[in-house]
């Protein structure tokens, strides 16, 4: 068997591409396993499907997602991050030092750190995922893309009913004409101070409920035009006109490798051993970005705890006696 490996990281969104160069530029000379395309994400996360980023600080005119992320890994491989670009098929946890798995591999690590990040659900129509994909007014992220001035003084729309919904339709009221919410039921699943902030904006005409109401397909070309309803109760279908489309329908976070291995919480996330460091419930093994954060969800915030996992785990590392 080839020598263990100090440090493999699993994942290469931003967290994953932070933890590298931090990891690397420490002399843990990490190895990554950036995926090919396991729950429909390919090597740089969620990021190679959106456009423009114009959140992310030292971008002032904004970059485009797959273009941050191809500067993320060079900076990276610069510093030594050796790469895989395959997909981890099994991991064993229960013995050391660690097994990863892909297709064509077998390593061994001392350390691991997941940062396999979620995928965004979607009502996975032909038309939603073509024009999501070319920047034409379909997304699943409206704190990313909402103030883009595609979607200035036009009607919206958010699919959902809880929390995430109203959050999303409230953050868009600032740029919108309108925003419309459409759900599947006719009553909010959303907390009882995100119903009163939703009916306070309804009162205020910058949003409005379309209620028992399903997405049978959505319009337009190279841009949405509009969305075409079926109404639950009645089946009757009618298009309303719209510029933007964002999916507040949840996220599913990418833990179904780990299941029985690391502790997850009701949501499928991974639950860190304490607050404020990336320590799972196994020692030696670390997670960062949206895997372990179902809050935020942001690239900023999914690079800053994939700087804490790097330094957590080269700190655990020489604690150990397997640093530089």
């Amino acid at each position: 068997m080839p020598d263990t490996e100090k440090l493999v990281i699993v994942g290469s969104g931003p967290a994953g591409l932070t933890a590298a160069i931090y990891a690397a530029r420490a002399a843990l000379k990490p190895l990554m396993f950036e995926g090919f395309s396991a729950g429909g994400l390919i090597p740089g996360g969620q990021l190679m499907f959106t456009t423009d980023v114009e959140n992310y600080p030292g971008f002032p005119r904004g970059v485009l997602g797959p273009d941050m992320m191809k500067a993320f890994r060079d900076q990276a491989e610069r510093f030594g991050t050796r790469f895989i670009t395959q997909d981890v098929s099994e991991i064993d946890f229960r013995n050391r030092p660690f097994t990863i798995k892909s297709d064509e591999h077998t390593v061994t690590a001392h350390a691991v750190i997941i940062a396999t990040g979620a995928r965004a659900n979607w009502l996975n129509l032909p038309n939603e995922q073509r024009l999501a994909k070319s920047g034409g007014g379909v997304s699943a992220c409206a704190v990313c893309d909402g103030a883009l001035p595609m979607f200035r003084n036009q009607e919206l729309a958010v699919v959902g009913g809880g929390d995430s919904a109203i959050e999303e339709g409230s953050y868009l009221t600032k740029f919108a004409k309108k925003v419309y919410l459409i759900h599947r039921r006719d009553e909010l699943r959303a907390s009882k101070a995100m119903q009163q902030r939703f009916f306070k904006l309804v009162e205020e005409k910058k949003m409005e409920p379309v209620w028992n109401a399903a997405i049978d397909d959505v319009l337009g070309e190279n841009a949405i035009t509009g969305v075409k309803l079926k109404d639950l109760k009645t089946g009757a279908t009618r298009d309303l006109p719209l510029r933007g489309l964002f999916m507040a329908i949840g996220h599913t976070p990418n833990t179904e490798l780990f299941t029985g291995q690391i502790d997850l919480d009701d949501k499928k996330y991974i639950k860190l051993a304490q607050p404020h460091n990336t320590y799972t419930n196994i020692e030696g093994v670390f997670a960062a970005g949206d895997v372990a954060d179902h809050v935020y969800r942001q690239a900023v915030t999914a690079a800053g705890t994939g700087c804490m996992a790097a330094l957590d785990a080269e700190r655990w590392l020489a604690a150990q006696g397997f640093g530089e």
